[in-house]
């Protein structure tokens, strides 16, 4: 009886992670849009400037990156950062809040991650100035580009689909 009882557990605990395990990411079938699609390649127009919902954004864009990935779609993301956004990725972060802190260190983080899996990262001169953020303190595997648009423009003439992010 105690050895059904712990065989049922075990069966159960297994069962549990198989079903988490599939609940990860989606498979293609469950995307009728992605169906007869080989690769995906995107541009993000950066622009969130909040530091609470722009962590969830780039969060949100390195989760699709993997889930692509694991579709074999062949993602390829780059992330340009525009508007107030910039103010985010600079290692001067004196405005912001203490709580406000601790979603510009995830959004570093992730910053991070997305390196490592390949999305490539650049930043709006232009925005930069404008904001009165100082260049230099701006990560250097951030691509600094004079004009986001311009760099847009050329994605989009390339293929890449545009993606913004307000």
């Amino acid at each position: 009886m105690k050895a059904n009882r712990t065989k049922a557990a075990v069966i159960s605990i297994v069962a549990f992670f198989l079903v988490l395990s599939s609940l990860s990411f989606a498979s293609a079938e469950e995307y009728h849009a992605m169906k007869g699609v080989d690769s995906a390649n995107a541009i993000f127009d950066m622009r969130d400037g909040i530091p609470k919902s722009a962590a969830v954004h780039m969060q949100l864009i390195l989760d699709t990156y993997k889930e692509l990935g694991a579709m074999k779609k062949k993602p390829d993301f780059v992330v340009v950062f525009m508007a107030s956004a910039v103010k985010l990725i600079s290692s001067n972060r004196s405005e912001f809040s203490s709580e406000d802190q601790k979603y510009l260190k995830e959004i570093a983080d992730t910053i991070s991650k997305m390196c490592a899996a390949g999305i490539r990262l650049e930043v709006c001169l232009f925005a930069v100035k404008y904001f009165g953020v100082e260049p230099a303190s701006i990560s250097s595997r951030i691509k600094q580009v004079g004009n986001g648009w311009i760099s847009e423009i050329g994605y989009q003439g390339k293929g890449y689909r545009l993606v913004p992010v307000y």
